[in-house]
């Protein structure tokens, strides 16, 4: 296998190259994506981007030619797999572990809490306000930030595989609230239900508890209930949640993705359902994501009056019939 070098996306020109999760350029001789309609080997496909990596690295002769390893964005999933490929011996001796990580996140699901960590960790090296890297890495544009990161990161995966306590503060905090909701609905005190025919998970959070700061792929955000609890506790792949009364639908970002590992339900378009319940606040306040949005949701904008089951009650008639509108594997993006 030919050794590789990570390239910046935007400065690949005529290198011949593989694209790790994400979208080709005129230049690229292979794709290892998982990304919807991705020209990705059919028989290396799979879940994740990272597990697809592997299968490549499995058949060498594939990457006989290129010179470079590239992506164009920065996640967890997309360091993985760009590890795998520039590192091969140290990334396969630790194969469950980088796949673990690229699930933390992508999919907010995780077999060894080591893994979720590891994530969170790698969001944090992604935030101005809490990296450690210089303030420099994110004076620029996109493009020039997401190169800093792979090549400030790249270096340092086998260490953050192997000791994640030396970024203990970088994932401490937010661990703990992730702990605290896991616990909380395995106690009961935050409600879960799920619904198989509709492929429906529905959340209670109790209206007491706070916001807490939490990560969902790099991308910093808050909320009562951490965003990895109910992907850990379900499998269901629409998420129904309501706390401090707003409520809020969302897809799971496995839906988006051309999953391997088993069918899942076809997304619909949550827009009808928004001007339902428009008409019936009597104003103008759901908004819905289109269907090709990573985790498309429907939320109010400005606060709702309908009381929480009556919401769930129109959500479970809408999912009911709606008819399929996002197809990963016939869409590229």
């Amino acid at each position: 296998m030919p050794a590789l070098r990570f390239v910046a996306y935007d400065h690949l020109g005529d290198i011949p190259n593989v694209v790790v999760d994400g979208s080709p350029t005129a230049s690229t001789r292979l794709t290892l994506s998982h990304w919807p309609g991705s020209p990705t080997p059919v028989d290396l496909l799979d879940d994740l981007s990272a597990q697809i990596a592997f299968h490549a690295l499995d058949r060498p002769a594939l990457l006989d030619g290129i010179e470079a390893v590239s992506n164009n964005h920065f996640d967890q999933d997309g360091l993985m797999s760009a590890y795998a490929l520039l590192e091969p011996e140290a990334a396969t001796a630790r194969r469950d572990l980088v796949i673990d990580v690229a699930s933390a996140g992508d999919f907010a699901t995780f077999r060894d809490r080591t893994a979720m960590r590891i994530a969170m960790a790698i969001a944090a090296f992604d935030d101005p306000r809490r990296s450690p890297l210089p303030a420099a890495v994110f004076e620029d544009g996109y493009e020039a930030q997401c190169a800093a990161l792979y090549e400030a990161l790249l270096p340092r995966c086998t260490e953050l595989l192997d000791d994640p306590e030396s970024v203990r503060s970088l994932w401490e905090d937010e661990d703990a609230h992730l702990t605290d909701s896991l616990d909380a609905i395995d106690l009961g005190t935050v409600s879960l239900r799920e619904e198989p025919d509709l492929d429906l998970a529905v959340c209670v959070v109790p209206d007491a508890w706070a916001q807490r700061a939490a990560t969902r792929f790099t991308i910093a955000r808050s909320g009562a209930l951490h965003p990895a609890a109910l992907p850990n506790r379900t499998t269901c792949m629409r998420l129904l949640v309501s706390h401090g009364g707003e409520h809020r639908l969302e897809c799971r970002y496995e839906t988006w993705v051309m999953y391997r590992s088993r069918a899942l339900a076809p997304r619909p378009d949550l827009r009808p359902l928004a001007a339902r319940l428009d008409e019936l606040e009597g104003r103008a306040t759901w908004h819905a994501d289109g269907p090709g949005g990573l985790t498309p949701a429907l939320a109010p904008q400005h606060g709702t009056d309908l009381p929480f089951e009556q919401f769930a009650d129109e959500v479970r008639r809408f999912l009911a019939t709606a008819a399929p509108a996002w197809d990963p594997v016939a869409t590229a993006v």
